[in-house]
């Protein structure tokens, strides 16, 4: 008796998407730099993080990079609101100061 071999599988032509590449170590190094230098690398990485994000959750850049970004994202949301509680102590302490006249020159 002989086998007769099964027919082979329904092959359909596979179309892979292209992906942009993620960018979760930029958006992390941004993030890190807000929280320790300057309120303007934070809000870049706020809004890299968010737009990534987008991207990857619409399927069209890589989500490897998912928590990299994340991360980034939330390291610039709190550089950001450090930064603006140190800017507004300060000025506060600036208008107390000058209040009480004790400004010195």
């Amino acid at each position: 008796m002989t086998q007769i071999p099964p027919p082979p599988p329904l092959v359909q032509p596979q179309f892979q998407q292209y992906l942009k590449p993620h960018r979760g170590g930029a958006v992390l190094a941004l993030g890190i730099l807000g929280l320790v230098l300057c309120g303007i690398c934070g809000i870049i990485a706020w809004v890299m993080g968010n737009g990534d994000l987008r991207e990857m959750a619409a399927g069209r850049m890589d989500p490897t990079g998912r928590d990299l970004t994340k991360a980034g994202k939330i390291c610039g949301m709190v550089g950001v609101i450090v930064n603006l509680v140190g800017v507004g102590i300060w000025v506060l302490v600036m208008v107390v100061l000058a209040i009480t006249g004790a400004v010195m020159s």
